[in-house]
Formats: structure tokens, C-alpha cells, sequence
């Protein structure tokens, strides 16, 4: 059997590892893409020969997306996010969740809780990061709410309100229990455990009497209100190591998501969608990884023709170090 082609195609590995990255990590279109492979392959494609293509990858590649899964579910910290996607026209959400080692893309119709629950199962026992959205608060697991998110909120409410001064007082109290939170998590190491739980009670008995403000205007009233509801999921990230306070690298991950939407307007098919996740969470974990996405993508599918499985990314990373694929390629 031949190495340089999948079976029963005439299209050769090389031209199935160039086009994977251009329509994944390059976040160019089909007609885009054909057009390239077309002017500088000279290689009579058409976009829907394109996309038929890389929907069969990504279904010879599924045990490495499950794979992936995995490694973002073991994590101690877990970012997640979501943002509208477009399939033939209908609003479905491209949903991610990921870790510093790992970046999973989830497409689904749904924007509720029964999508989180499918992906991390009823418990999480990490800590799981993202913005104020409903859907994150039905499984059991530690939270912490995203402030920067919380923070822009507020920005709005200052903004649209300039004559109430209260409501910036509210958010500089709030801004600086923060800072102080994070002050505190990287000091525990040097502190008793006593002393830390002492000193993160009282930033939280701060923050209490920061939400019981006293006789509040209708509109730090409504504010105070949005920010309570987030009490409990505030300070969390003091507790844990290395943790923001923040879901900045959920938003990191997700714009390459975004980047596709605007270029090529969404999918024109579900078995698009999903192709599409699959292999940008390889190449997205390949990235987070420092491992070569092209050297990887076509290292596993010669491995795919030469046993009938993909190879996964645990064994690529004892076979080739991160900073040799160069050579290797």
C-alpha cells in the first residue's frame, strides 16, 4: 500500500496536509483554498471535492479528538467558552474548552447546560473558568466567574451613567479585592495555611459588605445585584495555583473560531461543522503543544495507512520531540 495517498484517492498526502492547514490554522475559505491549490499546485480541485476530503480526515482522526477530550477533562484548570456559528444558514455555537495543553472544539445546536454536561460529564474536579452564562453552573465542579468580563459590565454601567459616581467607587472597591486576591494566591506559599485562610476570609467577608451597600441608587442597585449572583464564584481563583481571575485564554482559543465564522460565514454542512472542530482541535493543541501540525497531521496518517489507527498524540510526542520535528520532517 502506498504511503502517499489515503486509499482510493488521487489526491496525495501532501496536498491533504497543505489543505488541512490552509482551511484550519490559515482560516481560509473552500473557494479560497481550491483557488490556491489551483494557481500554485496546478491541481484541478473544486470546493466541494475540498471539503469531502477533510471531512474524511477528521473521521480517520477521530480517536485523536477523543484524545484530546480526555486530556482537557484531566486538567486541573479549565477554560470554556462559546460563540454563534452558522450551518446551512441555521444558528448553531461552536463551543470550546481547553487547558495550557489542550483545545477542544465542540459544535452543537444547543447553547444549554446538556452541552456542558455531554462534554465534562455531571463533575469536574478541576476548576472550570468562563463567563457568567447559565449553562456553566450545572455540573458540580469549583468556578470561578470571569472579572474581566464582570469588570466590562460595569465599564458600560459607568459609561451609560456618568452622573452616578457611586458606581465608580463600587467598582474600584471591587477592583482592588481583586488585586488583593491575587497578592494573597501568590503569597500562600510563603504563609501559613492558617494565616491564608484567615486573610481570604476577610477579602470575602470584603466583598460581602461591598455588596450590602447602603442605600444604593436604582442602578448600582440593578448592578449589585448582577455582581452578587456571582459571589460565590468571585475569589475562587485565589484558592488555586497559577489560576486568573480572568477567561482570557478561553477568548485566546475561541478566536480562531471567530476568524472562520467572518471569513467563510459558518458550514454548509453538519459533517462540515464537525470536520471542522475536529481538526482545529488538533491543530490548536498542536500549537499549544509546540508540536509541528502539518509534521504531526501527516505522521498520523501515514501511521493510519500503515496500521488502520491514527497515531496519537502521546505517542507522537515520545517519538518526536517538540523542537525536532524540523529534522524529522
Amino acid at each position: 500500500m502506498t504511503e502517499k495517498a489515503l486509499p482510493r484517492s488521487d489526491i496525495g498526502l501532501n496536498t491533504v496536509v497543505l489543505s488541512a492547514y490552509l482551511w484550519v490554522v490559515a482560516a481560509l475559505s473552500l473557494p479560497t483554498v481550491q483557488q490556491f491549490l489551483s494557481s500554485f499546485k496546478r491541481m484541478k480541485l473544486s470546493a466541494d471535492g475540498i471539503i469531502q476530503m477533510m471531512i474524511r480526515v477528521g473521521g480517520i482522526l477521530q480517536p485523536v479528538y477523543e484524545e484530546i477530550l480526555q486530556a482537557v477533562k484531566a486538567g486541573a484548570i479549565l477554560w470554556a467558552d462559546e460563540t454563534g456559528w452558522r450551518v446551512k444558514g441555521k444558528l448553531w455555537w461552536l463551543w470550546i474548552f481547553a487547558n495550557e495543553r489542550s483545545a477542544y472544539y465542540w459544535p452543537d445546536q444547543s447553547r444549554g447546560s446538556p452541552v456542558v454536561e455531554r462534554i465534562l460529564g455531571t463533575f469536574f474536579y478541576g476548576l472550570l473558568i468562563s463567563d457568567a452564562w447559565h449553562a456553566y453552573t450545572k455540573i458540580v465542579c469549583a468556578r470561578q466567574t470571569c472579572m474581566a468580563h464582570l469588570f466590562g459590565k460595569i465599564r458600560n454601567f459607568i459609561k451609560e451613567f456618568p452622573q452616578y459616581g457611586s458606581i465608580m467607587k463600587f467598582f474600584l472597591k471591587l477592583k482592588r479585592i481583586i488585586r488583593e486576591g491575587e497578592k494573597l494566591q501568590k503569597a500562600r506559599s510563603t504563609m501559613g495555611e492558617e494565616a491564608f485562610q484567615r486573610r481570604l476570609g476577610l477579602l470575602k467577608e470584603r466583598l460581602g459588605e461591598l455588596l450590602a451597600w447602603q442605600n444604593p441608587n436604582p442602578v448600582l442597585k440593578e448592578l449589585i445585584a448582577k455582581v452578587r449572583r456571582q459571589e460565590l464564584y468571585i475569589l475562587t481563583f485565589v484558592e488555586y495555583p497559577d489560576a486568573p481571575s480572568h477567561n482570557n485564554f478561553a477568548q485566546y482559543i475561541i478566536k480562531k473560531g471567530i476568524l472562520k465564522r467572518k471569513v467563510s460565514g459558518g458550514s454548509r454542512s453538519e459533517k462540515g461543522v464537525r470536520a471542522y472542530a475536529c481538526l482545529q482541535s488538533i491543530a490548536q493543541t498542536c500549537h499549544l503543544r509546540n508540536i509541528s501540525f502539518p509534521h504531526f497531521l501527516k505522521t498520523t496518517l501515514i501511521h493510519y495507512l500503515r496500521t488502520g489507527h491514527p497515531m496519537s498524540l502521546a505517542a507522537y510526542e515520545a517519538q518526536f520531540h517538540p523542537q525536532e520535528w524540523k529534522s524529522a520532517a
